[in-house]
């Protein structure tokens, strides 16, 4: 008999990883090893308070290798002054003044694309 599906997606997803606090002042857990006992702790560097870690993991990095065309578009970036502007209707606001720039994300697959962004309204299209 297999285990549910829901069961299966929580043994996939990896664990948070979180602070932990002192019970006794409240200040952060920091982690440390017990030599005597060969295990991880997290202790406190204020007080004596000290408690066996429930994982091994310490730290994790998770990068993420996929980015948008438009990542890091910001609410004023019609109002940067270096981009170039153009006289082109926003398809949203039908307002004629935009400004534009080229895609940031350079990859074999894709080609040059030109993102206009609405000086009235901030809608970004291509």
């Amino acid at each position: 008999m297999s285990a549910s599906p829901e069961r299966d997606e929580a043994a996939e997803q990896p664990k948070k990883i979180t602070f932990r606090f002192c019970r006794e002042c409240s200040n952060m857990l920091y982690p440390r090893d017990d030599d005597a006992e060969q295990r991880l702790m997290f202790a406190c560097r204020t007080c004596q308070y000290s408690e066996p870690a429930t994982s091994s993991c310490i730290f994790r990095n998770d990068l993420s290798t996929t980015v948008g065309d438009t990542a890091g578009i910001t609410q004023d970036v019609s109002q940067d002054p270096t981009l170039p502007r153009t006289v082109k209707p926003c398809p949203s606001c039908n307002e004629n003044d935009a400004v534009f720039f080229q895609s940031q994300q350079r990859t074999a697959e894709t080609t040059m694309k030109n993102y206009y962004v609405c000086c009235s309204c901030g809608h970004v299209w291509q």
